[in-house]
């Protein structure tokens, strides 16, 4: 009776059809569940141990910082005094580092860790601090600082030593305002407004995870970077002019202008955060296959529908009808 029924009637074969679409649709929803939950007890464990090893990493700077004292006139009309900061950048920045990678393993979950060690090699210009229009006699020149960038501080793994004008300061942690950076280093640096310059050099071993990424505070700025990782994913907001890769990994390398930026070399309090300007390297996994099985159960009503429809068409040519447990049969072959 009931391949009668479908014989003769076109709307019950296709609604037929499309129900058995439908009901096969909730194993694929089941299946689509059980891999985000996967994902999420993945994302979870990779997430603890970048916590413990060091998280992505960026660094940023150096920023040269000029602490001066200006004074306003509160409610009462009474004159205060209270201290704000002059941010210089370099006119020269030069960043040259080795990325070292490993996977860690944790039950069947990998986690990309890195140790990187990166050398910063660059110039102050004079410091112009009479644009501000800051007295001479309000400038705290001796609490003047250089500071460091860096995101996540547990990953540092050796003592930092800044050579400012070849004389070694040796950086304390934290930093003494955020108009600029949220968290670092800084070391007191002394700083002289009549000398032409200041040089600067320090290195960074540092464990992260993930990506590495650079601030291209320099009038220029001068990035090359390379490692071991055949499979890198440039970021940010500048891509490498010079990069290769190969079965041996990767290099790059970046030269960028402060006219490439939307920030300037120098300005007062927390006008600016350079982070936006931020660029560099991930380094991911190569096979993600959740992702791939998830894709795949994103077009399961595709293949699904597409599979009945070319069974169907073969059944109006032959002449011949199928019964619904035959459809049936095909869409579990399919899951």
């Amino acid at each position: 009776m009931l391949k009668k029924g479908l014989k003769n009637s076109m709307g019950l074969r296709l609604g037929i059809i499309a129900l058995l679409t439908l009901l096969l649709l909730i194993p694929a929803a089941m299946i689509q569940s059980t891999i985000e939950e996967r994902q999420e007890r993945r994302d979870s464990v990779i997430n603890e141990i970048n916590q413990k090893w060091g998280t992505a990493q960026t660094l940023s700077g150096p920023v040269l910082s000029i602490p001066y004292r200006y004074y306003y006139k509160n409610a009462d009309d009474e004159i205060r005094s209270s201290i704000n900061y002059m941010h210089f950048l370099p006119a020269d920045l030069q960043i040259t580092g080795k990325v070292n990678p490993e996977i860690r393993y944790r039950g069947i979950y990998e986690a990309v860790l890195y140790n990187s060690e990166i050398e910063f090699t660059g110039l102050f210009k004079s410091v112009d601090y009479k644009k501000f229009k800051v007295p001479d006699k309000d400038i705290l020149w001796d609490d003047a600082f250089v500071a460091i960038g860096i995101s996540d501080m547990k990953g540092i793994q050796d003592l930092i030593s800044l050579a400012w004008n070849d004389e070694i300061v040796e950086p304390n942690p934290g930093i003494t305002t955020n108009d600029v950076l949220d968290a670092g280093i800084s070391a007191p640096v002394p700083v002289n407004p009549d000398k032409l310059g200041n040089t600067f050099n320090f290195k960074v071993n540092i464990n992260g995870s993930a990506g590495l990424y650079f601030t291209p505070v320099g009038q220029e700025t001068r990035v090359e970077l390379s490692s071991s990782w055949k499979d890198p994913s440039f970021i940010g907001m500048f891509i490498p002019d010079e990069h290769e890769i190969s079965d041996n990994g990767f290099s790059a390398i970046w030269k960028i202008l402060h006219l490439n930026r939307n920030y300037p070399q120098q300005w007062i309090g927390g006008q600016y955060k350079i982070n936006v300007s931020s660029f560099g390297v991930d380094l991911p996994l190569p096979v993600d296959e959740y992702q791939k099985t998830m894709r795949t159960t994103k077009y399961a009503i595709m293949f699904i529908s597409l599979t009945f429809l070319a069974f169907f068409m073969i059944e109006l040519l032959n002449k011949r009808v199928l019964h619904p447990i035959q459809y049936l049969l095909i869409g579990f072959a399919l899951l």
